[in-house]
């Protein structure tokens, strides 16, 4: 199956990322939120990253307007028709992506793929609410989605290996690095990088190191481009607090209890850059 339009339920960060690294491979895209307000400042968001490269010169002028043609904002979503597939980039809230993913099955044709860019919600429990699960899947992509290479691909139980295939090409013709995960709590970066951000925390809380030193240490003998507490300012730690606590609920298992020191950093209001202070004052 060639996919060369893509629908795009939601023109915020995520959305219109992946709006923009579908419209520079040349693949038309029709971008949905529910305000015009909404999907105008998607498109300017897109507008203004493609003006960067532009002085980059990783792109020229033409190339920039090119893409821009490619992508058709709206509010409706009976403008998905013409899509091979549909991503559903929404804020990470089950009842909003079940909510919209019955409006997408309801208005696409029965062979178009729907897949979900969620982080952390099973992709077999999505699937279920849709009348294709076998052509059901989840793209995680990271941000910012135009610079990050990679995406996991989440197979729910349901999904066919044609729709993986499909899925698998169109990450590629992306320029993107596709990995193939199986659905579990958190997929495979995500298990792997929380966990560790969770860790820091208790070195920190036990005196080990200063905030400073901990991410130095793990930058330089790690080859990691920022410390984890540093990441977890950026990430805010409000959101690392609730991953872990999903990963102790699903699995079941202490070794993902929340850091005592991050529950209460979390209670007093420091959530890191979006609060001007988390581990650090921003």
């Amino acid at each position: 199956m060639s996919i060369n339009t893509v629908g795009i339920i939601g023109a915020g960060t995520m959305g219109n990322g992946i709006a923009q690294a579908c419209a520079v491979s040349g693949i038309k895209v029709v971008m949905v939120d529910i305000s015009e307000a909404a999907v105008a400042k998607g498109i300017a968001t897109v507008a203004g990253s493609l003006e960067r490269l532009i002085k980059k010169e990783k792109i020229s002028a033409a190339e920039r307007d090119a893409a821009l043609a490619r992508i058709k904002g709206s509010t409706r979503y009976e403008d998905l028709k013409s899509s091979q597939l549909v991503i559903e980039a929404a804020t990470e809230n089950h009842e909003l992506k079940v909510k919209i993913l019955k409006q997408i099955d309801a208005m696409v044709a029965p062979d178009v793929i729907i897949a979900s860019n969620t982080s952390s919600i099973s992709i077999t429990k999505l699937a279920a609410v849709t009348s294709r699960a076998d052509r059901f899947i989840g793209m995680h992509f990271f941000n910012p989605v135009p610079m990050m290479a990679l995406v996991e691909i989440i197979r729910g139980l349901q999904t066919s290996d044609a729709t993986h295939e499909a899925v698998q090409a169109m990450a590629v013709a992306l320029g993107k690095t596709p990995i193939t995960v199986r659905n579990s709590p958190g997929f495979v970066v995500n298990r792997i990088l929380v966990p560790m951000i969770n860790e820091a925390f208790f070195v920190l809380a036990e005196g080990l190191a200063t905030p400073q030193d901990i991410d130095a240490g793990m930058k330089l003998g790690c080859n990691q481009p920022i410390g984890p507490l540093a990441l977890a300012d950026m990430v805010g730690l409000d959101v690392c607090l609730a991953v872990m606590e999903v990963y102790l609920s699903e699995f079941g298992d202490s070794k993902y209890r929340a850091c005592p020191l991050l529950k209460e950093m979390v209670a007093a209001g420091r959530l890191g850059r979006k609060t001007g202070r988390g581990v650090y004052q921003y």
